[in-house]
Parts: structure tokens; C-alpha cells; sequence
């Protein structure tokens, strides 16, 4: 038998080995977080995201000493029902939201959950990713009715002000998945959206998106979406968010927000080569749902499920593998397709079922 106890040195990593040890109900410890660092210990959005577990769950135990350096998570029963948190303007929202999409299926009930901070910034994923690409991804694993992802405010960084809500149903257990057909792209659907800027801003991203775009596929629509007064959130910004859909349903997204005194037309030529060089990729995951559907995967029945994933495989995604097989005990069975460059996986499920959910 393995430890119940899961240490690891380092804070990397911390919100998917908190999401599996919730998963798996096994204790995780942290050592020597960021301990020769000038400011050693955990920064504001680990604290954040434990909070947030701590609210969805009932009995988890957090202990983290005086300096910060060491955190011990004890889990306890994922409860759901409406919660309320504010992020840290450090971190998107999408920080604290993407391991939740993955946790709140399993909860006893039925998550409502509003979110305050930053809805969009270069590094985190963003609310128009998760609402696009991962929320259908959820679909595919027999998590549908009542599923709901809504930007009732925008924030753009550095101050925010935005709102999210989120809406998830519980499940008795997932479905397994077949995802082998990548197809061919037939449609491209997009929003650029600006907060306390002119409305003709977004306008000019439309316009040079479309330029690189059109000139590949001639169904390409993209939304533009203008916030003002409370729903501008603090800050003023805008960006652009597209996803591409292929004839078997497969996605691949990109998102690019302003940099500082970065022209409209350079912000729509740059997320629109983005999305380009994802699509080049293949696969039916895109590389930035990678790891949430390898976790999806071996939460599933005892079943075969097998996704083809893009070429090249994440850093983070190839660590993902080890945690789920540190936590969880699935292998995966990775097999290379040469002709087309991608990627086949494919596990057995560990059975994982929502024992709070009685079956129907």
C-alpha cells in the first residue's frame, strides 16, 4: 500500500496535486516552498485557491507554518452549492476556475459558483477558453444538463473588477470517450472583447483577424463585444478570443490579450497566427486542454477510452501523467502515429463514481 501522505518539495504544480489529493482523498504535503527565495512561502493566489477548496469541501484541514514554507491538505467531502470567492488580481480567474471544472461534477451538490478578479491576462486560461473548448470537453464525458459558463463582468488586468459565473451539475460517474477523428476545420467563431476603450477598437482586431483568416476558410465569424460603466470592471484592456471547429467536432482555441501600446491590428494578426499554428498541430484536444482531459479520462468507468492528442506534448501535461498515476493509479498507454505526427492515448478508467450521488 502507498502512503496516504503525498509529499512533494516546491510549490510547482500546486492546484493539480490539490485537485487530485481532493480527488483521491489522500493527504498532500508541501516542503520547502520557494524557501531561498527573498520572499519565501506561498504567494497570495496559492492561499487564494486553498480558501476556495476549503469552501467547496466539508472537513479539509489546511495547516501551513509560520513562514509559509510548509502546507499540509487534508481533504474532505466535496459539497458544492453557491459559493462566493474573490481571486487575487495576480492571477485570472481561469487560475482558480479550470481545476473546479474538473472537481464540481463530483460534488453532492450542484455547483453554483461566482468568481471576482481578472477574467483575462497572458499567462492563466482565460473564461472564453473554458467556455468554449472546455465546457464541450465536459460534454463529450457525459457532463451536460444545466452545464453553464457566463461573464456577467469583464476585468482586465491589473486592477480586474470582473464576475463569473459558473454552473455545474453532479454526476453518478462520467462516460467513456472515443476521440480519434480530427477531421477538417469548417468554421471559425471568435469574440474580441475591450473594457473602458473605444468600441472601434475591437472593431480594427476584427478586421485584421479576419484578413489572416479569410483567406484559408471563408466562414469565420467573430464577435465584438464592448463593456462599459460597472461591467468594465477597473481596468481599461481588450483582447481576442477564437476557437476553430472541425467537421467531427473537434476544438482548438486561442487567445491573445493587448500588450502595452500594442496596435488593434497587431493584437488580430497575432491571435489569429496563433490559432493557425494550433490547428497545425492536430489532434482532438488542443494543447491547452490536454491535461484536463487525461485527467477526465482516468477518472472514467472501467472502460477503454482513447483521445488523439496534438504533436508534442506538454510540460505540464507529461507531469499530469505522473500525478494521476501518483494519486489515482492510471497508466496510460501512449502510442505515436507517424503518418499524421500526433498522438494516440488511451487508459483504462479507475471506476472513480460520486459516492454522494445515489445512482438513478
Amino acid at each position: 500500500m502507498p502512503p496516504k501522505t503525498v509529499t512533494f518539495e516546491g510549490s510547482d504544480h500546486f492546484r493539480q496535486r490539490l485537485l487530485l489529493a481532493t480527488l483521491s482523498t489522500r493527504s498532500v504535503r508541501f516542503e520547502k516552498i520557494r524557501a531561498d527565495a527573498d520572499e519565501p512561502g506561498l504567494r497570495d493566489y496559492e492561499v487564494s485557491f486553498l480558501r476556495l477548496l476549503d469552501k467547496l469541501c466539508n472537513g479539509a484541514r489546511i495547516d501551513i507554518n509560520f513562514s509559509g514554507t510548509t502546507v499540509t491538505y487534508r481533504p474532505g467531502l466535496i459539497i458544492g452549492g453557491k459559493v462566493n470567492h474573490t481571486c487575487p488580481p495576480s492571477k485570472a480567474i481561469g487560475y482558480f476556475l479550470e481545476p473546479i471544472t474538473c472537481l464540481a461534477p463530483f460534488a453532492k451538490k450542484p455547483l453554483m459558483l461566482t468568481l471576482e478578479g481578472v477574467t483575462n491576462n497572458d499567462i492563466d486560461p482565460s473564461v472564453d477558453a473554458l467556455r468554449t473548448v472546455a465546457l464541450p470537453l465536459l460534454r463529450r464525458f457525459g457532463i451536460d444538463v444545466g452545464l453553464e459558463l457566463k461573464v456577467s463582468k469583464r476585468g482586465a488586468p491589473p486592477l480586474g473588477g470582473g464576475e463569473v459565473f459558473f454552473r455545474c451539475p453532479v454526476v453518478r460517474a462520467l462516460t467513456p470517450v472515443k476521440l480519434l477523428e480530427m477531421g477538417r476545420i469548417k468554421r471559425v467563431r471568435g469574440i474580441a472583447y475591450s473594457t473602458r476603450v473605444s468600441p472601434q477598437i475591437s472593431n480594427r482586431v476584427v478586421d485584421a483577424a479576419r484578413g489572416v483568416l479569410n483567406t484559408l476558410l471563408p466562414d469565420v465569424y467573430i464577435y465584438t463585444d464592448n463593456y462599459r460603466g460597472a461591467e468594465a470592471g477597473k481596468s481599461p484592456g481588450f483582447g481576442l478570443s477564437m476557437v476553430a471547429e472541425s467537421t467531427t467536432g473537434a476544438l482548438s482555441s486561442a487567445e491573445c490579450i493587448a500588450r502595452p501600446a500594442e496596435l488593434p491590428e497587431d493584437l488580430g494578426q497575432r491571435a489569429a497566427k496563433s490559432l493557425l499554428a494550433e490547428i497545425a498541430r492536430g489532434g482532438c484536444v488542443d494543447t491547452q486542454h490536454q491535461a484536463m482531459c487525461l485527467l477526465l479520462m482516468a477518472l472514467c468507468p472501467e472502460d477503454l477510452s482513447k483521445v488523439r492528442m496534438g504533436k508534442g506534448l506538454t510540460k505540464y501535461s507529461i507531469q499530469y501523467l505522473r500525478d494521476i498515476r501518483t494519486f489515482i493509479g492510471t497508466t496510460f498507454r501512449i502510442k505515436p502515429d507517424d503518418e499524421t505526427g500526433t498522438t494516440l492515448f488511451s487508459c483504462i478508467g479507475s471506476g472513480y463514481t460520486n459516492v454522494s450521488k445515489k445512482a438513478a
